[in-house]
């Protein structure tokens, strides 16, 4: 038998197994893809990023279990985030197809408590509700000088800003200047329209985190959901993220939490080398 990595390298190195998930996506290459780490318990912090930045996707999520449910921490390339869906419907995802968990999942976050059930191949988010803000003057004026065409209205929560624009084409036509956009740091830039074949449809920008673009994000959806619910007068809406990979989302709006309804597919498991 050939000789492995671990025996090459030594007894002393572990060993952990990673998988990336496409999520919100019905077949591999759509949606936006997360790695997931099923721990025991934290690796040091340090590592933890470096293995993020080794990946370099938008997220790498860990998850250990609690007792009750799970913890569940999510980094990107560059630093740990507060809040990510697209990589909790992933670690959902690799919790019921590669561990066999059955029942409804909570997650324990920075954010409070995040719930996935599985429904029918499918699987449901529930999010805390993030109302949307206002935005100050000066911001708003620094949004309308690399917004073009010029925004209709902004608006914003604890991490990101948002902008809606006259209509669809102009969120699918925006060309991102991503040096300027980084200088909002660390919020992130939301663009988002009322749709054609949906209700809504956004993108979003965070070069600051090492994100240029998103292609498929759930958090954005628990402040899009509730301003888009207002300004449509219905609480069950079709969002889609028209980014180059582009994804559906199917949201509900359910008092203070935000349902939203996705797929997932693995695409690779991976063992990965941790030397000491």
């Amino acid at each position: 038998m050939a000789a492995g990595p671990a025996d090459i390298l030594g007894d002393d190195v572990p060993t952990l197994t990673m998988y990336q998930v496409d999520a919100f996506a019905d077949r591999a290459f759509q949606g936006n893809p997360a790695a997931v780490l099923i721990l025991q318990d934290w690796l040091a912090d340090d590592v933890m990023q470096a293995v993020a930045n080794e990946n370099n996707l938008a997220e790498t999520a860990f998850a250990r279990p609690n007792g009750k449910g799970w913890d569940l921490r999510w980094f990107t390339p560059v630093h740990e985030v507060d809040f990510c869906g697209h990589a909790t419907l992933a670690t959902a995802h690799v919790l019921a197809s590669q561990h066999n968990v059955a029942d409804d999942m909570a997650f324990a976050t920075r954010v409070g408590e995040l719930r996935v059930s599985q429904r029918q191949g499918a699987y449901q988010l529930d999010l805390p509700c993030f109302p949307p803000q206002p935005v100050d003057g000066k911001t708003m004026s620094a949004l309308q000088e690399i917004l073009s065409p010029h925004p209709v209205t902004g608006f914003r929560n604890f991490e990101n800003l948002f902008v809606e624009l006259a209509d669809e084409q102009s969120v699918r036509s925006f060309v991102p200047d991503l040096l300027r956009i980084g200088t909002f740091h660390p919020l992130g830039l939301v663009i988002t329209a009322r749709g054609q074949a949906h209700d809504f449809v956004s993108r979003y920008f965070v070069p600051g985190a090492g994100i240029p673009e998103d292609p498929v994000t759930g958090s954005i959806h628990a402040t899009l959901v509730p301003y888009w619910s207002e300004k449509l007068g219905k609480a069950h809406l079709s969002a889609f993220q028209c980014s180059q990979r582009g994804g559906h989302l199917l949201c509900d709006l359910a008092g203070d939490r935000v349902l939203i309804q996705g797929r997932a597919r693995t695409f690779m498991k991976a063992e990965i080398y941790l030397p000491e």
